[in-house]
């Protein structure tokens, strides 16, 4: 505006006859005007200007939250695909599953009728104890309240027993029939290999003959085998090689 007055006046001073007062202040009125006018315009164009800024800056967030989403939904869909592929498996496993249960009790009663049949045909040591075992799978494969796997844990775990009897020596006293009478003896058992007794005073011993499903009196040649191995399975000597008779279709 004082540029324009500045210009104004300069003209005037310079051309005196052209314009009046009337007409100066008219010029300068219309200055004014223009001035304010540009003004205004310079404002409609900076408030324009920001909100086209504000515009801009709110669709680069929203195209970056929009492309966010699209990552974010296309690993949805991954995600819910192979959940679904899962559950179908899970669907299949579970039919499986099914007829699983369905088999395993008479797999677990065959199971213990050839695990009895065994124990009955094995040597008769810890006999008692043995059938009580027999006796509690028995009882938990006609109980509902036993479920299917604990079923299975238990008769595996007979079988396990029975596995470990065979791949050691063991030595117990036990009352034994001797010619009709009864004793208190010593017994060793090494694995399934035999089972040997020796009275306390040392002075009888014998074998367990599987034929004729009795004891039978060794000679004393095998007095000392046999009590070193007793010693040995009561961890009263260290194990070393014992020379003891095998029983074969009743001969020793």
């Amino acid at each position: 505006m004082s540029k324009l007055r500045a210009m104004i006046m300069s003209l005037a001073l310079a051309f005196p006859f052209v314009l009046s007062a009337t007409e100066m202040e008219l010029v300068l009125e219309v200055g004014r005007e223009n001035s304010d006018l540009s003004s205004a315009s310079q404002e409609r164009i900076d408030s324009t200007e920001k909100k086209t800024d504000r515009i801009i800056n709110e669709w680069k967030v929203v195209s970056k939250q929009v492309e966010g989403l699209k990552i974010y939904n296309e690993q949805k869909r991954i995600q819910i695909q192979a959940q679904l592929e899962l559950m179908d498996k899970l669907d299949d496993q579970l039919t499986q599953v099914v007829v699983m249960q369905r088999q395993i009790p008479p797999l677990a009663q065959r199971m213990l009728e050839g695990l009895e049949k065994f124990v009955e045909l094995d040597l008769p040591f810890h006999v008692e104890e043995r059938k009580q075992r027999l006796d509690l799978v028995r009882s938990s494969l006609s109980n509902p309240k036993v479920t299917a796997s604990e079923q299975v844990r238990q008769i595996l775990e007979a079988y396990n027993i029975e596995g470990e009897y065979g791949r050691k020596i063991d030595a117990f006293e036990a009352p034994i029939i001797i010619d009709g009478q009864e004793i208190v003896a010593n017994v060793l058992v090494i694995g399934r290999i035999g089972m040997f007794y020796q009275t306390k005073d040392e002075r009888s011993s014998g074998v367990w003959d599987k034929e004729v499903n009795d004891w039978v009196e060794l000679d004393s040649g095998y007095r000392t085998a046999i009590r070193d191995g007793i010693r040995m399975a009561k961890k009263l000597a260290p194990t070393d090689m014992l020379m003891l008779p095998i029983v074969v279709k009743g001969q020793s």
